[in-house]
């Protein structure tokens, strides 16, 4: 087995490891897709994650002083991976080789699972494999969508067209709103136009702009996707009265410019966190991450979501280092990478 590990910032490596042999239980699975998130991969990647300068206090839920929970090598880049089913074990029952699955198994050639784990990722026939990279940032899509407690015929607006934020506009107009989105990038504002949203407007005056499009009311909800403090502090300013704005953005250090005086105050706004570690406690008893993830493949195999459209960027997994230094320089035009095996 062949996997991506990270040495150091910005130091990237491959790593070479025997093949285990099977449990009776277990499947091997080949890796045929990997995406690479460009928000908290990069986050890995520079080093910025407060995993990796503070220890996470899991019994209290705090951040403290004293070290870091990753230490290097970090060996969990990855999230997003779809392969298919090579072997099986002397026990496995309900699978066959040549099955595709998805799941999380970071960035590496081959992946052994336990053969419950394995059934219950089963991509449906047909589906085209690359459709599985999308299993958990969908979910996380999915989940701001869910926290934002859309009803048919809001107006939403959504910060950010980056890979989640696409996927937020095309899945909060399949809930029944009209969709406004925000992004400084006229390219990525013209696909959401393509699948679906109403407006596509650039970040200058983009409240002032909101309240025109509803009347001077607002959006009925506004979520924040691009981890930028501005688009925050403009999601909390575009909102109507009383109304939640959801941050799904993974903000890095501390944050500037958010006026918690202005209208955060004198318009009520309810700020809510959206995090794929848990769902909203309202919905906890039906909705779950295995579900969030199984949704998010089923909506792509219903054509409810259409997200392939969104990989722009496939390269073979023995050049994912210039990859990642691509997209930590900024490099333009890139949405969805995937490393191919």
């Amino acid at each position: 087995m062949k996997a991506l590990i990270l040495n150091g910032p910005c130091n990237l490596a491959f790593e070479d490891t025997p093949d285990a042999p099977l449990a009776p239980a277990e499947v091997r699975v080949r890796t045929l897709y990997s995406g690479i998130s460009a928000g908290t991969e990069l986050t890995q990647y520079r080093g910025t994650s407060p995993f990796m300068n503070r220890q996470w206090d899991e019994a209290r839920r705090l951040f403290v002083p004293g070290g870091a929970s990753w230490s290097y090598p970090i060996r969990n880049l990855g999230y997003e991976e779809a392969g298919e089913i090579v072997e099986l074990g002397s026990a496995v029952t309900g699978l066959r080789v040549g099955q595709r699955i998805y799941g999380a198994w970071h960035h590496r050639s081959h992946h052994i699972a336990d053969q419950d784990w394995a059934r219950d990722r089963l991509m449906p026939e047909g589906l085209d494999p690359r459709a599985g990279i999308f299993s958990h940032i969908g979910a996380v899509a999915l989940n701001g969508v869910h926290d934002a407690r859309i009803r048919i015929g809001d107006v939403v607006a959504v910060f950010g067209l980056g890979v989640p934020g696409q996927i937020v506009a095309q899945a909060a107009r399949a809930s029944g709103a009209t969709v406004i989105t925000v992004d400084p990038d006229a390219q990525r504002r013209g696909l959401a136009l393509k699948f679906g949203a109403k407006h596509a407007i650039p970040p200058e005056n983009a409240a002032e702009t909101i309240k025109e499009l509803t009347q001077n009311r607002g959006a009925d909800a506004c979520i924040e996707v691009s981890g930028a403090a501005p688009a925050l502090s403009e999601a909390i300013r575009a909102v109507a009265y009383s109304s939640r704005v959801v941050a799904m953005g993974f903000f890095q250090g501390e944050l500037s410019g958010i006026r918690l005086g202005d209208e955060f105050h004198h318009n009520r706004v309810e700020l809510v966190c959206s995090q794929i570690s848990g769902t909203a406690p309202e919905a906890q008893h039906r909705w779950s991450k295995p579900r969030l993830w199984r949704t998010a493949i089923e909506l792509q195999a219903a054509g409810v979501l259409d997200l392939i459209p969104l990989i722009t960027d496939p390269v073979p997994f023995a050049e994912a280092p210039t990859l990642f230094a691509r997209l930590d320089r900024g490099a333009l035009g890139v949405m969805q990478s995937v490393l191919e095996f």
